[in-house]
């Protein structure tokens, strides 16, 4: 327990990177906050029949006491609060909830007791940065990448046919509503898409895996109200869905079909002589695709190596907090390397549904590279973020301004920031590795066999 000028506060352990602080303000300052707050209402207010910062202060008091009370409320645990992180040294990773200062209240005369809750960095040492040994796949292009690509993009710029009748590999569109055993709706969404998997194949509705998809909902047509049932993944980001048994009224409003672009509009479309024109644009940009995902592959055995070397406790169950920042970081990662929007959007719901040892190294890795930044100093420059919003607005064919825009309103400028912060560390620590480059075939094989151990 530290005790400062006027507040006392105590901070205890409460699990694997999270803390509890517990403060007290004494009267003297309650009351000391509460005048001056009356003080500053008294000179600003404008109450009819009395000059301005001349009325009565029985008056005031009436008239704005719950205002001042829960200006005061704000006022006292803010600051405590921040005054409380900085005493402590503590590394905090996130803002208390609003909902800590649900049932605080202020009295003149009173102090003030309050407790938050919140994640803070673990404590552990970095191991030796420098020559760290690294794979580096060369980037040669497998002989029919082009040829599959191409037909990706005849897929993507096709034309979309309505059909009463599904088969597999069809697109629905309809009303979902997600609901849990006690009947609380979670989701309810109009215009969900979902795609009838091919046999064998898992399906995905609402962000979740559901491994028995096909069976569940076989080929249905126009109008079909269809009834999903799942189990809530492990790490999803909403806890109230974790491992519950869950309902998915699902009713369909269209069913339809891609019918994938024919050469001739797509050599058009993009403005080509030629077939071969377009050819080679696509070899361009697999090429480039293939040396991003060289320097992704790098970064990762750093990290995995780092992650391997270190050891410190973690949470046994993710938080909301932390489930919402590992799905981020990851999407933000693939965006970053150009990834298929769709592929992203898989890729979210496996990770959603990955074991609790998987979301627990993300985390992990979340933690690791943070320290490895501060150790560095590596900063992040505007200019670089502006670089990056460029290159996310030319990859989603939108201009850099909707991109931005689009980041700040979901929350994602953050964790792009972030991203190209880690992406940066990484780079310094590549930059004084053992690197052995490697054919891309030796590589996998590579992969597998530690994968496999």
């Amino acid at each position: 327990m530290s005790d400062n000028a006027t507040n006392t506060v105590k901070v205890e352990d409460v699990g694997p990177c999270r803390k509890r602080i517990s403060i007290d303000i004494p009267s003297e300052t309650v009351d000391g906050q509460i005048e001056m707050a009356f003080a500053s209402v008294a000179h600003e207010a404008n109450i009819p029949g009395f000059r301005k910062g001349h009325a009565p202060r029985r008056l005031i008091e009436k008239r704005f006491g719950s205002y001042v009370k829960e200006e005061t409320k704000s006022n006292l645990i803010s600051h405590a609060y921040q005054e409380a992180v900085k005493d402590n040294e503590l590394k905090v990773l996130s803002q208390p909830p609003s909902e800590a200062m649900e049932g605080i209240e202020v009295e003149a005369g009173q102090p003030v007791h309050f407790e938050v809750e919140v994640e803070v960095m673990p404590e552990f040492e970095l191991p030796e940065l420098k020559g760290i040994k690294v794979l580096k796949p060369d980037t040669s292009l497998p002989k029919d990448l082009v040829d599959d690509e191409v037909k990706k993009i005849a897929i993507n710029e096709g034309s979309l046919d309505e059909r009463e009748d599904s088969e597999k590999g069809d697109y629905l569109t309809g009303n979902a509503v997600m609901t849990d055993a006690e009947g609380t709706e979670h989701y309810n969404i109009e215009g969900a898409v979902v795609q009838i998997p091919e046999d064998g194949k898992e399906g995905m509705i609402l962000g979740v895996i559901v491994p028995d998809f096909t069976k569940q909902i076989g080929t249905p047509k126009d109008g079909d109200k269809l009834t999903i049932k799942l189990t809530g993944p492990e790490n999803h980001e909403v806890e109230a869905l974790r491992g519950k048994a869950l309902t998915i009224a699902y009713e369909v409003v269209k069913v339809y079909r891609i019918v994938p672009a024919v050469m001739t509009d797509l050599v058009a479309k993009y403005g080509f002589n030629d077939e071969e024109q377009l050819r080679e644009m696509v070899t361009a940009q697999l090429t480039q695709r293939a040396e991003t995902q060289q320097q992704a592959v790098m970064r990762q055995q750093i990290t995995k190596h780092l992650a391997d070397a270190i050891d410190f406790e973690l949470p046994e169950g993710l938080t909301a907090q932390q489930a919402a920042r590992n799905l981020e970081r990851r999407r933000m990662d693939m965006m970053y390397r150009g990834v298929d929007p769709n592929e992203i959007e898989q890729h979210m719901a496996e990770l959603r549904n990955s074991s609790a040892e998987s979301a627990t190294n993300e985390l992990k890795q979340f933690f690791i590279l943070n320290k490895a930044a501060d150790t560095l100093e590596v900063t992040v420059e505007e200019p670089e973020v502006n670089a990056q919003i460029v290159r996310l607005a030319t990859q989603q064919g939108k201009r850099p301004e909707q991109v931005r825009d689009e980041l700040i309103k979901s929350g994602q400028a953050q964790t792009l920031l972030q991203q190209i912060r880690e992406h940066k560390t990484v780079d310094v620590i590549l930059a004084d590795a053992e690197i052995e480059e490697i054919s891309a075939d030796d590589f996998n094989k590579k992969m597998e066999a530690m994968d496999s151990k």
